[in-house]
């Protein structure tokens, strides 16, 4: 949703339309939630006048009338906005209002009769703003803005201020004739009177309130040129780029078409009505802020094309698609944050992309709070903004989970999975849950991906590795290598990956190979035909939440076992299950099916084996779920496995 100074600095750093509704068409079973709401508000009119702001003494106060058309969801003859007691003063309602109370932020506005559902309705809100600092509406060196994530809208617009209700929105503000001022939307017209000019500023693309915007600045140059789409070459989006006198524009002015090309490729055209950037002064508080179709950036801002990337990714992933409750945050920030990387790889190539990807994993595993991404009383109780935006999970861990969602799926799926998203007609213009992309990436990739999203999105931290491999040899030319992979954490206590096993041999040579760790201190095998020096377990860092994988090579006592029994895979398993053993030096193996009492149930091996690697699939002769040992006895040898089996 924002970008915080810590964040715009690493971002520096670490650089090495499907069709929306409209206005007439808004659906009417916009969902709310968690959050008691008895309307639907369809659009907001503001008409405000800023030109006091920009004289002196430069006061932090305007007056404004605005109209509220809302659709009614259940019989009303009331409705509630909020409105911030201590930034806002209201003077009268008129229209279908006909009296209000305002008090404890909450503006009580009484209708002319009793709406039934699905009646549209307005009203009329004349208000003031009061020369105070809120952190919403900002006034100073000739700059005029406003910045509301995630719930300040209430302090300079009466909203119902949450990021389920998208809105149309329509502006008519009056500044000096010096000044610019850029909003939502597309301009309709700027109207010049005397000293004064009157811009008019339209969205018919459904909006959240924290997206809300208007930005302005004295003497503001404006520089445009246009983005074309993909899909219709022909059709083009205006980019308005708003910069101060002397200000550098090399770089987004480079950048700006490549990076929405770039993010057209992969998630469906550009969305909106015109590309809008804006950098403002000292006064605005973060790196950067992804209003709709208006994103402002901190002084400096264009310079930075790793920022542009972060805000400019944002117009899909927070503005297209918006987090349905504050407890899916992540679904704006780490989808940004990813999507930046994903321009450092575009621009720089995919060394630059995995170490600009580790350097957000360590920030995390450094600064982790132990909290879900998932966290499900945010939805009904909004925490603060450090809290909300903490960087290293709202931000980092959320990019590292799409990384991994990567490298688990593929590149050819995870890419279809998130273009479905993107340009699914469920969540476009509207928004989404948590549980809504889990679904989706289930759905789009063909294959259920809950298990995924159950450790990495919804439970806390991260796996701790305490690995262990050891190098037997079993003969002339031929060697195995074992490896017990072990997570020590305590909570979550396990997590399922799959994990990628490097294996380097004593000819300079080594083999890649990948195994799917589903259960804790699983034992896998590999034998070789030529003899192994080392392995190196996730070699290229595919998980990266995780702390360091100690591996410790464990050498091999003289006398070793004249056979080993690796576990079965799969384990759990309900019909049929693979079980293989390696036999180091002729001798007779029996392998047996026990029970927990002891009592043989099975005996599917018992005779004599010259050395080698063997492996047999074992049925299920009827025994019911439990848990069962497999036994394997060769010479004054007895190994044991415990496996699973379930219905």
């Amino acid at each position: 949703m924002r970008t915080n100074f810590l964040l715009a600095f690493w971002l520096i750093i670490s650089s090495v339309n499907a069709g929306y509704t409209s206005e007439a068409l808004l659906p009417t079973d916009t969902a709310h939630f968690y959050t008691k709401h008895s309307y639907d508000v369809i659009k907001y009119q503001l008409d405000v006048d800023l030109y006091p702001c920009f004289k002196t003494p430069f006061p932090k106060s305007f007056t404004a009338s605005e109209v509220v058309t809302f659709r009614v969801d259940s019989v009303l003859n009331k409705i509630h906005l909020n409105a911030n007691t201590a930034s806002i003063t209201i003077d009268s309602v008129s229209m279908a209002g006909i009296s209000f109370t305002h008090q404890a932020n909450l503006l009580s506005i009484s209708l002319d009769r009793m709406y039934l559902q699905n009646e549209v309705a307005q009203v009329r809100i004349y208000y003031k703003h009061k020369n105070v600092s809120d952190n919403a509406f900002y006034v100073s060196s000739g700059f005029v803005f406003t910045d509301s994530p995630p719930e300040g809208a209430r302090k300079w617009l009466p909203s119902w201020d949450r990021p389920s209700d998208k809105a149309f929105w329509e502006l008519r503000a009056r500044v000096p004739l010096s000044v610019r001022l850029g909003s939502n939307g597309a301009l309709i017209d700027s109207v010049i009177s005397a000293d004064t000019i009157s811009y008019h500023w339209k969205s018919n693309i459904p909006t959240a309130t924290y997206l809300i915007c208007f930005t302005s600045g004295n003497n503001f140059q404006v520089h445009t040129k246009y983005w074309h789409k993909l899909s219709s070459a022909n059709d083009s989006i205006p980019v308005r780029i708003y910069y101060k006198p002397g200000e550098k524009l090399t770089v987004i002015d480079t950048t700006i078409i490549p990076i929405t090309n770039l993010y057209a490729e992969k998630f469906g055209d550009y969305p909106f009505e015109k590309i809008g950037f804006a950098t403002l002064n000292g006064s605005f508080p973060w790196g950067g802020m992804e209003n709709q179709g208006m994103v402002n950036l901190m002084p400096g801002g264009y310079s930075d094309a790793n920022l542009v990337a972060h805000e400019h990714s944002h117009q899909w992933f927070g503005d297209l698609i918006t987090c349905g409750t504050w407890a899916d945050v992540w679904l704006n920030e780490g989808f940004a944050t990813y999507c930046q990387n994903l321009w450092v790889e575009r621009s720089a190539g995919a060394t630059a992309y995995r170490a600009s990807m580790n350097t957000l994993a360590n920030y995390y595993l450094a600064h982790n709070p132990g909290w879900p991404l998932y966290h499900p009383e945010w939805a009904i109780h909004t925490p603060n903004g450090n809290t909300l935006y903490n960087q290293a999970i709202t931000y980092n861990k959320g990019a590292c989970v799409l990384f991994q969602l990567r490298y688990v799926l593929g590149d050819s799926v995870f890419f279809k999975v998130m273009h479905d998203y993107a340009t699914d007609t469920s969540f476009m213009y509207k928004n989404a849950l948590t549980n809504d992309f889990t679904e989706k990436v289930s759905i789009s990739s063909g294959s259920d991906m809950g298990w995924f999203f159950d450790e990495w999105v919804y439970a806390p931290n991260h796996p701790v590795y305490q690995n262990t491999f050891d190098i037997d040899s079993l003969g002339p030319q031929s060697w195995r290598v074992s490896l017990i992979i072990n997570q020590t954490q305590a909570n979550p206590s396990f997590f399922i990956m799959p994990v990628q096993i490097l294996v380097s041999f004593s000819d300079a040579t080594d083999t890649l190979m990948q195994v799917m760790n589903n259960i804790n201190h699983q034992e896998f095998g590999f034998v070789f035909l030529k003899q192994p020096v080392n392995l190196v377990f996730d070699p290229y860092r595919n998980i990266l939440l995780k702390q360091a994988a100690t591996i410790m090579k464990v050498t091999p006592s003289p006398g070793k076992k004249l056979c080993r029994l690796n576990q079965n895979e799969p384990n759990p398993f309900s019909v049929s299950t693979g079980i293989s053993y390696v036999v180091a030096s002729s001798s007779k193996v029996t392998i047996s099916v026990l029970d927990t009492s002891g009592k043989v149930v099975d005996c599917p091996v018992n005779m004599a084996h010259t050395p080698g690697v063997y492996r047999f699939l074992w049925n299920n002769p009827g025994l019911p779920a439990g848990i069962y040992i497999i036994k394997l006895e060769a010479g004054t040898l007895i190994e044991t496995k415990k496996m699973v089996i379930v219905k």
